[in-house]
């Protein structure tokens, strides 16, 4: 395998990870996170259940769309982007960035609005990932 194509792959997997870090965390919280509470400047156990059901909703379907993401681009490496399908060049960072560009997005706001601390860095570095990887696939089909 190619220098180029290696690295690509690496950031393309070291999404995934991240991807399935997040969505592990967020799919099997009992209660939301600790810059939640920051955000709304509330502890989990003095919100009412409907809004504690509310949080949790959300939570897993933020959960649920990284997991959808990391299995996504887990296929699309493991078939057409290891037979060097070009289109495959270009379906990976879409699916990824579907997932990370709400992300960092939602978390900046967060960030700028509230006294919360949210991981808006893990955001920004899966999104770097993805931009270096798409630049590296690229690469390595044209060298010799």
């Amino acid at each position: 395998m190619k220098a180029k194509k290696a690295i690509a792959l690496a950031c393309y997997l070291l999404t995934i990870f991240l991807s399935l870090a997040f969505a592990s965390m967020y799919l099997f919280r009992p209660e939301f996170m600790p810059y939640h509470s920051a955000a709304v400047g509330v502890e989990w156990s003095q919100l009412d259940p409907k809004f504690q059901t509310l949080f949790l909703a959300l939570m897993r379907v933020c959960g649920g769309g990284w997991l959808a993401s990391a299995a996504a681009i887990s296929v699309l490496l493991a078939f057409p982007f290891r037979r060097n399908e070009p289109w495959s060049r270009w379906a990976i960072p879409l699916v990824a960035l579907c997932a990370a560009i709400p992300t960092l997005y939602a978390t900046l706001l967060v960030k700028s609005r509230t006294p919360a601390s949210p991981p808006w860095v893990g955001a920004a570095a899966t999104i770097l990932l993805i931009v270096v990887g798409f630049v590296l696939s690229f690469r390595w089909r044209s060298e010799p």
